[in-house]
């Protein structure tokens, strides 16, 4: 079967468009319409919300909905189900599996979470404790989960759990999707510098997760943990944005609107952050174009370690642009919100999330190996752990 051209998928999408007009149809009946039409991820296999075209085809459908005023899955509240959770289930999933979780995800009737880092376990994630014991046709699960964003409001999380302790730390993991409405899973705010509980703690206590919900061979989780981390650092840091979106807007726009703030001095600093934020952008562009030909690589974790230096020289470079205004925290309100706004909130704010941009997605510090030894091919770190089994490694 010969891939659809941009010539076919404009027509798919007007064939969608005239049988269900957004004006009169219900938003999720239409997103579900869409999805069956291999309209959602047109590089997906047909049945599973695409069409096997090529990924760079994409923008030609999006163009034709957007024209039409059509309604969007609202891909902020739903980021980790589709940068994360969607291209790990389609790598290692079963056909079940992606039949079951790939079409609710992308509609956005069900959220998803990640169940990876541990209060003991974070940069070194591979020596996570949270352990997972065969029972019958049930693995039980007990352990601590932490800074898990949305969990709050999720079905279901990705989960990594260690299933053989006698083997050194990378081998024992098998990886999970486990469902947040069980019995055993409860779930903690933690308050963040901002006020708020983005972020939250994850207790699991003998939860039982049938093994139809594993995600590849026992024992071989951290390779599929991969493809999640290098997909989450991808759409961190590669996400698209126009010239002057994210955090670079609303200082640039203050600048020209506010002149007797500017000073020489400031005017520089902006200048060299605008320059760095543009080609963080063009190679966001350039990087999303190399994925049509294949899975994310080492090259996004230099992206999510810009995006994360730029955020917080941009912010504070906005905060002494304003001075005292700088200093002003509009609400301090305990709330567990649904998406993290940086653009939509002030100043402050602004400073303040940004400074979990350095942990959040892979540490810089780790992320600064991977670029070294991945990218560049300088020697890896010594390391006398490697072939150590995890249950006599010292902690």
């Amino acid at each position: 079967m010969t891939a659809p051209d941009a010539a076919d998928l404009r027509r798919r999408t007007r064939d969608l468009l005239a049988a269900r007009p957004p004006a009169t149809t219900d938003r999720t009946d239409f997103l579900k319409a869409r999805f069956d039409a291999g309209l959602a991820w047109v590089h997906y296999p047909a049945g599973l919300g695409g069409l096997d075209a090529p990924r760079s085809l994409q923008t030609v459908v999006e163009a034709e909905l957007a024209a039409a005023g059509a309604p969007d899955n609202d891909p902020r509240r739903i980021g980790i189900g589709l940068g994360m959770a969607a291209p790990t289930v389609l790598g290692f999933g079963t056909d079940e599996q992606k039949q079951r979780f790939l079409r609710p995800l992308w509609v956005g009737e069900e959220v998803w979470c990640q169940l990876f880092s541990e209060p003991g376990a974070g940069s070194d994630l591979a020596a996570l404790s949270t352990r997972a014991v065969r029972d019958g046709e049930d693995w039980v699960v007990d352990g601590q989960k932490v800074w898990t964003s949305s969990a709050h409001l999720a079905r279901w999380a990705i989960l990594i759990a260690r299933t053989d302790p006698d083997v050194p730390k990378h081998r024992g993991i098998s990886y999970f999707i486990c469902d947040m409405t069980d019995p055993g899973v409860e779930v903690r705010p933690l308050r963040q510098i901002t006020g708020e509980a983005e972020f939250n703690e994850v207790f699991l206590t003998g939860v039982r997760i049938p093994d139809s919900h594993r995600l590849g061979p026992v024992g071989e989780g951290w390779k599929v943990a991969q493809t999640t981390l290098m997909n989450e650092r991808v759409s961190i840091g590669g996400a698209r944005v126009p010239r002057e979106g994210g955090m670079i807007g609303p200082v640039a726009a203050t600048w020209r609107e506010r002149p007797e703030l500017r000073t020489h001095d400031l005017h520089q600093r902006l200048l060299t952050l605008w320059v760095e934020a543009e080609v963080a952008r063009l190679t966001g562009a350039r990087l999303r174009q190399q994925l049509v030909a294949g899975q994310p690589g080492p090259e996004g974790s230099g992206m999510k370690l810009a995006f994360a230096r730029l955020n917080q020289e941009i912010s504070g470079l906005e905060v002494e642009l304003l001075g005292g205004e700088g200093l002003l925290y509009s609400d301090w309100t305990m709330r567990r919100p649904e998406l993290v706004d940086f653009t939509g909130r002030d100043a402050g704010y602004r400073y303040l999330r940004s400074k979990g941009n350095s942990i959040e997605g892979g540490t810089s510090e780790v992320l600064l190996n991977i670029v070294a030894e991945r990218v560049l091919g300088l020697p890896a770190e010594p390391r006398n752990d490697k072939d150590v089994a995890w249950k006599d490694l010292s902690r």
